[in-house]
């Protein structure tokens, strides 16, 4: 590839982005109008992972489902784990805001007045019609429950099909990852130019203010990462889990923290599963699925912003209502979109459960945007890194009790 000088083809993506980030640092410390300036390739950046990840995500489900030909995949329990893991990492964000409880200063939310779901009826309408929208609207508008649903209605349409189409639909999945790891590959380049515009508009300070809610997000994606995503590994291997964990953190995690994009990370995981020897017919199907539905970090930057909102208002919250909180995070953390940010306009729908009108819970998902900057990028690596760990348990399940 002649993308990149041979010189940095020598080192990891990860030294590459890392060194996007000091350079970045330094650049929106040392001279913020050039650093301004330099925004634009982080948009630029941003832009196409955007714009390729819904095409991805439907062409990889439909070639993968019209290509597999039996052989056993463990779909069943990853679906099991996904949703267990989610629940378990909304529990958690809701615990970690009960022992550290966050106040916020409330502003006027100007730039987050859109529209967001008001109950959970209004969520499951939402994603009822989400499935069922038009496929160009849905890759237009990156509804990736629209592309999942139909890319799943394709490829069973396709089981049948000749065995040169199944052919064609692998090497045009192919071509659509291949093109995706060159966007990847300019990573260090976006982060670039991300980090030193970020600098030079707000500051190194920026986010002072809001560093006790961001330590409480951070800390309870980092219990889930390194404390409840092994426990379920080691509850269904009997294995240490610790090596899957830490390798999926490294391999995945890392890219994805710059990313900030589950569905752009899929080609990562992807790799990152065929060379953990898993099963093919079973990651090639999961992994484009758990971009869409499996939000562990979506599910507790709900829960934990919702729950600062009602701290700051003095609402008394008792057990049960803790535990459908916990519930309904998990529920609309499954509809969050798998680009930056989709988390965000969920909150509303948790404040509902407490009456906060809507006007107070678009000035909490204003100060998510502010986190966001840092926030975004450890949920992302959380839900695309657990991704691949969840598969591998399964396969690993399998494998255990078919002996």
């Amino acid at each position: 590839m002649t993308v990149v000088p041979a010189f940095l083809r020598r080192t990891s993506l990860v030294t590459r982005i890392i060194l996007g980030l000091l350079l970045g640092i330094v650049v929106g410390v040392a001279h913020p109008p050039t650093a301004l300036a330099l925004g634009l390739l982080g948009e630029v950046f941003i832009s196409a992972l955007k714009a390729v990840a819904p095409v991805l995500v439907l062409v990889l489900v439909v070639a993968s489902i019209a290509g597999h030909r039996g052989g056993g995949t463990h779909m069943r329990p990853v679906l099991m784990l996904y949703l267990l893991a989610t629940v378990a990492a909304s529990l958690v964000g809701v615990a970690a805001s009960f022992l550290f409880p966050t106040t916020l200063v409330l502003k006027a939310a100007d730039t987050a007045a859109q529209a967001a779901p008001s109950g959970i009826g209004a969520v499951l309408h939402t994603l009822l019609l989400q499935i069922v929208d038009n496929p160009v609207n849905a890759l237009v508008k990156a509804n990736y429950i629209g592309v999942l649903a139909w890319g799943v209605g394709l490829g069973l349409a396709l089981r049948h099909a000749g065995d040169a189409t199944r052919a064609m639909l692998a090497d045009v999945s192919a071509a659509f990852t291949r093109v995706v790891q060159w966007v990847i590959v300019l990573a260090p380049v976006g982060v670039f130019g991300i980090v030193a515009s970020t600098i030079a508009g707000a500051g190194l300070g920026a986010l002072a203010d809001y560093a006790r809610l961001l330590a409480v997000l951070l800390g309870a994606m980092l219990a889930v990462a390194l404390l409840a995503n092994p426990l379920i590994v080691f509850l269904v291997t009997r294995r240490n889990p610790y090596p899957l964990v830490l390798t999926c953190l490294r391999e995945s995690g890392i890219t994805a923290f710059f990313t900030r994009s589950s569905a752009a990370n899929i080609p990562v995981n992807l790799a990152l599963c065929k060379r953990l020897g898993l099963h093919e017919g079973t990651y090639s199907v999961a992994i484009p699925l758990g971009a869409t539905i499996n939000m562990a970090g979506a599910a507790i930057t709900i829960s934990v912003l919702t729950l600062a909102a009602v701290h700051t208002l003095g609402i008394q919250v008792d057990l049960p209502t803790a535990l459908l909180l916990s519930v309904v995070a998990a529920i609309g953390a499954c509809g969050a979109s798998g680009v930056p940010g989709g988390s965000l306009l969920l909150v509303p729908l948790a404040c509902g459960l407490f009456g906060i009108e809507d006007s107070v819970a678009m000035q909490v998902v204003a100060v998510g945007f502010v986190v966001g900057v840092v926030q975004d990028s450890a949920e992302t690596a959380l839900n695309s890194s657990s991704d691949v760990v969840f598969t591998a348990a399964a396969c690993a399940h399998a494998e255990r009790t078919a002996r």
